[in-house]
């Protein structure tokens, strides 16, 4: 259990790394959102992506560094409430296919803290 744990902390990790960074350079450019879906203001963008960048990086160095491990699931709770808000607004913006990628990361993030839940208790 703790392999697999440790193999989907470590994608998830890559895949909210890479979300995060490109919503955070300039770079990086936004394609135009579909004709009538709602877009977030760049500052709201800019801080998903800062806290998807930080919560990737507390999904695998607590546990790297044995230190203060706790951070995992609380980092792993962050990115399920991130999820959360993009399987929304996927929905009401482009129907339910376009939910399904963001609904299978916050299954991925409830896995990681239900399995790493003894890490609170330490």
């Amino acid at each position: 259990m703790n392999i697999v744990l440790w193999i989907i902390q470590i994608l998830l990790a890559l895949l909210f790394l890479f979300a995060g960074v490109t919503k955070l350079l300039p770079i990086f450019t936004m394609p135009p959102p579909p004709p009538g879906m709602w877009m977030p203001p760049i500052w709201f963008l800019k801080f998903i992506g800062l806290c998807e960048f930080l919560g990737a990086l507390g999904l695998v160095l607590p546990g790297l560094f044995r230190r203060q491990q706790y951070l995992t699931v609380w980092a792993a709770i962050g990115l399920t409430i991130i999820m959360l808000g993009a399987v929304v607004i996927s929905v009401m913006g482009m129907g339910v296919a376009a939910g399904v990628i963001p609904l299978v990361s916050l299954l991925l993030c409830l896995f990681v803290v239900y399995g790493r839940r003894q890490w609170i208790n330490r």
